[in-house]
């Protein structure tokens, strides 16, 4: 092994925080401090490794530098790639980088001219999302995504193919996010926070597979990085900053089972990084040894506070090497060449170190064959045949799948072979094979006639582009006509569109929020089932079969109130052509609404009943299988399997319930699309638009739930379960009673905008079902009343301008938690910009303030939510004596004791939400009390709470 320190890599004395080696091994890049900003720096690779490349001035030392992060950088990563650098800061940017064309060497910003850039790098994208600092990086396998983690607490997955597009933000860990870390295949990513916790993240649904917090209860204080790493087999994840009998470790985790059992021990002070070499190793056999095959064993190198090196063989009880005293101060990174043999190491000194090791000292590195064979022990598959169409926002283990996925991969290239004879052929495919509306448009509009006219005029002849999305095809002339149309309705052309079909929304120039009128083929079909009498019979599904654009689902029961026309041209599919432009492209949003009634002609307007809407949310895809997390406390899992084999040869579908160590598992006949429980109840939504609910011990509770239409979202909570269907319509039931909350209400009320789309939705311990819409509103469902209520507006300027902080006296109201504080984030902070609305007069902050407090308390009231109800109470209440409000103060009060004499024509409930009337007087008393103006009225109701106790 060699050991060497390149004076000339450096910062200008400034810490460097970061060190990642090119895949090619031929450059490195370094992220630090600058003069007065971040700084990132691409250095040469030769001249570290040969002296003969340090000394030739011919070769250039530093390749470039850029100063655009605006504070510190802590942390860069080179995509598997090589294409891009990512590189992230504390003016909390990420920033990606891409080499430009050669346009000779350039002078860095603000330096002499004789530090020059040999190499172009220019920034392609910047990622804004986190709130805080960025601490680390990882480029996931094959590059598919990049995530990020910050002192917010958060980890942000981002779209690698999609700059800047968010696929997931993972929100878990109390404390600053300060490393991150794929497993070989990506199907978890691991992050370790200030929280003193280690999370484990699936990627198949981006939930969380395990906490680990054991290790890491004994630690006091921080490290201002902690970068774990996970072994190239997948076996073994190493975290930073672990202790075991009050010595610092790194801690060892085992994948199977999460074990805990074994560490690298060693270090005197805390472990801040933790980096595998990429290689998996075997042993060398030895002169006259036999050829006894070994066990492979990976390599992994431990950097320190203690400015102290240990390189550790799995293989080995006892580290193959360790380096005392190679900085002054901390090790802040580590990064290893592709081969296996180089290290590179930084440190807060600004200074690095390389290291270099033979074969002989970590041993032979495995051939990618005997890699493969590893991962396809421990995941499924192969790493190496696994591409970037196959990574989706599921990862495919089972190979039975993946042979799947190449067979209709074969399939579509035949296919595609096949349909370019014909004469239409190459344009629809490339229309359905990646090529964007846009450049598809340009390219027809190319073919317009164009002629001039004898005074010099041009005149075009308008050519029909159609709804490209919609399945329409894209006519040119009428001999042209029937071969488009085929291909364009054929399901093996239509496929790559089917995961976008959910998200469009289609509507006529004339009429914005309604939708073109869809094909003669349909109409003509649904008329005919009316005619015969079928129309009341047939199920969604049916209905669904028959029309021509299978992706529009219409209840039946609502299919009689469908505007009539007559089908002169008996299914076949005729599209008049409009004069002028071209119809515009459809408008995406996940919520899509289908109308049908446009008349076929003026002559009909006066036979057409009013439009029918219906909307159409996401519906889950049927998945081999998944699993999800129900809760952490009791840990609680559910496991779905289909398409489970039988000797018969039917197939059915596994579910399975894991519970503080008990399990049980039932068989279902139908696929299972989505799941859900709680710690009374499991319940699982089925491809045949069914709804099975179980107990907390595997007992089914009722029979199978027919749905009106297939499930978009499932919930659980308590013993309540929570369907939201595609069409919009929710229903809510009470599994121990067995009966209905909600039934088949429609979401049409509140989706009432022609962009507004549904966010997130939820269920409350009480059965309150609980929809937030993209325009900041949430909307719960009054059973009472029959009603959906407004309980949370994020543009609502009553937040904006409420003050009411200086009645939040007591720690335990600030930590209030319920389906309120869920729904509304951080509404606890609010009034803090009001208190820079200096200029606001006070009578106008007053009422703002108290009519937010009012609408707070009739939320909590409107969701059952009894422990909110009363922390935003005992809130208003400190409010109104603050301001002197005596008749709301009073009528309050009233309501809370009561009549003093029973009587049969009193209508007062003693109990709200399950809380006692009269103790929470005997809460709100004391405060009102505070105020000498309300003396009177304190004696008043303290008088008759002590009568009514004397009785």
């Amino acid at each position: 092994m060699k050991l060497l320190k390149p004076a000339w890599v450096h910062h200008n004395g400034k810490p460097i925080f970061s060190v990642d080696i090119h895949p090619d091994g031929t450059k490195f890049a370094t992220g630090g401090q600058g003069e007065d900003s971040g700084k990132v720096v691409i250095w040469n690779m030769p001249p570290v490794v040969r002296e003969e490349d340090e000394k030739n001035e011919a070769i250039p030392k530093m390749l470039c530098q850029m100063d655009n992060h605006l504070a510190c950088v802590n942390c860069v990563r080179w995509s598997n790639n090589g294409l891009y650098l990512a590189s992230g800061g504390d003016d909390k940017l990420i920033m990606l980088w891409k080499r430009a064309a050669y346009i000779g060497p350039s002078n860095v910003f603000g330096s002499s001219s004789k530090l020059a850039n040999v190499e172009q790098w220019r920034c392609v994208s910047i990622l804004r999302s986190h709130t805080g600092d960025v601490m680390d990086l990882a480029w996931s396998p094959h590059d598919a995504w990049l995530s990020s983690c910050s002192i917010d607490n958060t980890v942000v997955i981002w779209n690698a193919l999609k700059f800047p597009e968010i696929i997931a933000t993972l929100r878990g860990h109390s404390g600053l996010v300060k490393g991150l870390t794929w497993d070989p295949v990506g199907k978890y990513i691991a992050s370790q926070a200030d929280d003193r916790s280690l999370k484990v993240w699936r990627t198949m649904d981006w939930q969380l597979e395990t906490n680990i917090t054991k290790p890491f209860d004994e630690c006091a204080g921080t490290t201002h990085v902690l970068r774990l790493s996970w072994s190239p087999d997948g076996h073994y994840l190493v975290s930073a900053h672990a202790m075991n009998n009050s010595g610092p470790t790194a801690q060892i985790i085992e994948r199977d089972g999460w074990k805990t059992n074994m560490d690298f021990v060693g270090h005197r002070k805390a472990v801040t990084v933790v980096k595998f070499n990429p290689k998996i190793f075997k042993k060398k056999p030895r002169n006259g040894s036999s050829n006894k095959p070994s066990c492979p064993y990976c390599c992994c190198a431990v950097g320190s506070k203690d400015r102290s090196l240990s390189v550790w063989l799995t293989c080995l009880k006892r580290p193959l090497v360790v380096i005392h005293e190679l900085f002054d101060k901390s090790i802040m990174d580590i990064s290893w060449t592709l081969t296996g043999l180089g290290l590179l190491v930084c440190s807060m000194d600004g200074t690095v170190a390389f290291l270099d090791f033979s074969q002989e000292e970590l041993g032979d590195p495995l051939t990618e064959e005997e890699k493969n064979m590893i991962h396809q022990k421990t995941y499924g598959k192969s790493l190496a045949i696994t591409t970037e169409q196959q990574l989706s926002t599921t990862i495919i283990e089972n190979p039975e799948m993946l042979k799947y996925q190449q067979q209709q991969k074969e399939l579509q290239e035949q296919k595609n072979a096949l349909g370019s004879r014909e004469l239409m052929a190459p344009k629809v495919a490339n229309m359905l094979n990646g090529e964007s509306l846009e450049d598809i448009r340009k390219n027809l509009l190319k073919k317009q006639i164009e002629t001039r006219t004898a005074d010099g005029r041009r005149r075009i002849t308008p050519f029909c582009i159609a709804q490209l999305d919609t399945g329409s095809a894209v006519t040119n002339t009428p001999t042209a006509a029937p071969t488009s149309t085929q291909l364009l309705t054929s399901p093996s052309r239509i496929e790559p569109m089917k995961a976008l079909d959910s998200r469009f929304t289609e509507r006529s120039k004339a009429t914005p929020g309604t939708a073109p009128i869809s094909a003669a083929a349909r109409q003509g079909d649904l008329d005919r089932n009316k005619e015969q009498g079928l129309s009341k019979d047939l199920k969604p599904r049916e209905i669904q079969e028959s029309s021509s654009d299978s992706e529009e689902k219409i209840p039946a029961s609502k299919i009689s109130s469908l505007s009539k026309r007559k089908n002169d041209t008996e299914g076949e599919v005729v599209e008049k052509k409009k004069k002028g432009r071209p119809r515009k492209e459809a408008k995406q949003t996940p919520v899509t609404i289908a109308t049908q009634a446009v008349p076929s002609s003026e002559k009909e307007v006066s036979r057409v009943s009013a439009p029918l809407i219906v909307f159409k949310l996401p519906t889950p895809t049927p998945k081999k299988a998944f699993n999800i997390q129900v809760s952490t406390e009791p840990a609680m899992y559910i496991e779905v399997e289909n398409e489970v084999p039988t000797v018969t040869g039917w197939k059915l579908s596994r579910l399975k319930c894991m519970r503080e160590g008990k399990e049980w598992d039932t068989l279902l006949t139908s696929r299972i699309l989505t799941a859900a429980g709680s710690c009374d109840l499991v319940s699982v939504a089925c491809e045949e638009r069914t709804v099975s609910v179980f107990s907390a011990s595997g007992r089914r509770l009722l029979p199978a739930i027919l749905l009106q239409s297939p499930i978009s979202t499932l919930h659980c909570a308590s013993h309540f379960v929570m369907a939201l269907m595609a069409t919009a319509t929710l229903s809510v039931w009470d599994a121990k009673k067995q009966t209905v909350l909600v039934k088949d209400e429609s979401l049409i009320t509140i989706l009432s905008g022609n962009d507004t789309t549904i966010t997130q939705s939820l269920l409350t311990h009480h059965g309150v079902p609980v929809v937030t819409l993209s325009n900041g509103k949430s909307y719960c469902f009054n059973t009472s009343l029959c009603t959906w209520n407004l309980i949370s507006d994020k543009q609502d300027s009553l937040v904006q301008c409420a003050d009411y902080r200086s009645c939040l006296t007591s720690q335990e109201a600030m930590l209030c938690s319920g389906p309120l504080a869920t729904v509304q984030g951080c509404g606890i902070n609010a009034g803090r910009q009001a208190a820079r609305l200096s200029s606001m007069p006070h009578f106008l902050q007053r009422g703002t303030t108290l009519a937010y407090l009012e609408n707070q308390v009739a939320a909590a009231m409107t969701l059952k939510s009894s422990q909110e109800y009363r922390h935003w109470l005992l809130i208003y209440t400190r409010y109104l004596v603050n301001e002197g409000f005596e008749p709301r103060l009073r009528e309050l009060c009233k309501d809370l004791l009561g009549p003093v004499h029973h009587s049969s024509s009193s209508q007062w409930e003693s109990t709200v939400l399950g809380l006692r009337k009269r103790e929470l007087l005997k809460e709100i008393l004391p405060v009102i009390g505070q105020n000498l103006r309300f003396q009177r009225l304190f004696t008043e109701y303290q008088d008759q709470l002590d009568l009514l106790r004397d009785k």
